[in-house]
């Protein structure tokens, strides 16, 4: 326990989005004591305030062990919409462990008059679609997805991921090292220049990378939607006020 702080208010953050940075932000000044949680999968990532743990847990039975052998007084998942097995272990771990959960998850984005989406199901699907619609791609799923259209050679694609992919690739593609926040014009001007007719992407929600979405729709541009996975039944928020709310009270 060398370097954790104190049990009595001891919260871990399972995080990796900004939405568990800011949250650890906001309770840096309220007596709670926070430890995050990074998966580790990418290099250089952007770290929270205080103490931070990187790596796996185990399943749900090694994250349930290590929340009572650190004392965890409540957990906050906060991680991408599409960490699916995280999300599971989490409440897995958490209601075996008798602990309470609080999902911090962003609001999907919702399509407005002007977009042109395709939404499907999972990966698979959105790799159907690109066989049939796209010629010149944008690819925006994340570096562990890409080996789902690695087998179509009938589209070209611009892939944009923050760290390089570890899967096959498709046999026609260029790779963009790129990490948001994008705006309007720069979005544009990379659709325009690349001459993109298909944008592939997950409803991730949140700020940071939306403008690529208002980008495609001026321009007229299809988008492959991916939606996002179930996840189990647990009290949610949206925000980072209401999450810190809920810990305050929790803890009072």
């Amino acid at each position: 326990m060398t370097g954790y702080p104190r049990a009595s208010t001891r919260v871990l953050i399972l995080g990796g989005t900004g939405e568990a940075r800011a949250l650890a932000s906001a309770l840096d000044d309220t007596g709670i004591d926070v430890i995050s949680s990074l998966a580790g999968r990418v290099q250089n990532p952007r770290l929270p305030v205080g103490p931070v743990r990187i790596g796996g847990f185990g399943g749900p039975e090694g994250l349930r062990k290590w929340l009572l052998d650190n004392e965890i007084r409540a957990v906050v998942d906060a991680t991408h919409p599409f960490a699916a097995t995280i999300t599971r272990n989490a409440a897995r771990a958490t209601e075996d462990a008798g602990i309470p959960l609080l999902r911090l998850r962003r609001e999907p984005w919702s399509p407005g008059t002007a977009d042109r989406w395709i939404r499907v199901p999972d990966l698979p699907s959105a790799a159907a679609e690109v066989a049939r619609r796209g010629t010149r791609v944008l690819l925006t799923t994340g570096r562990q997805d890409v080996g789902v259209f690695a087998d179509i050679d009938t589209a070209w694609f611009l892939i944009r991921v923050v760290d390089p992919p570890t899967a096959a690739l498709p046999p026609n593609h260029a790779l963009l090292r790129s990490r948001g926040p994008y705006d309007h014009a720069s979005e544009s001007a990379l659709l325009r220049d690349n001459d993109i007719d298909l944008l592939v992407t997950k409803n991730s929600g949140g700020a940071l990378t939306e403008a690529k979405l208002s980008a495609a729709a001026d321009l007229g541009i299809d988008v492959v939607m991916v939606d996002r996975p179930a996840e189990p039944d647990s009290t949610a928020v949206s925000d980072v006020g209401a999450a810190r709310e809920w810990l305050e009270r929790l803890l009072d």
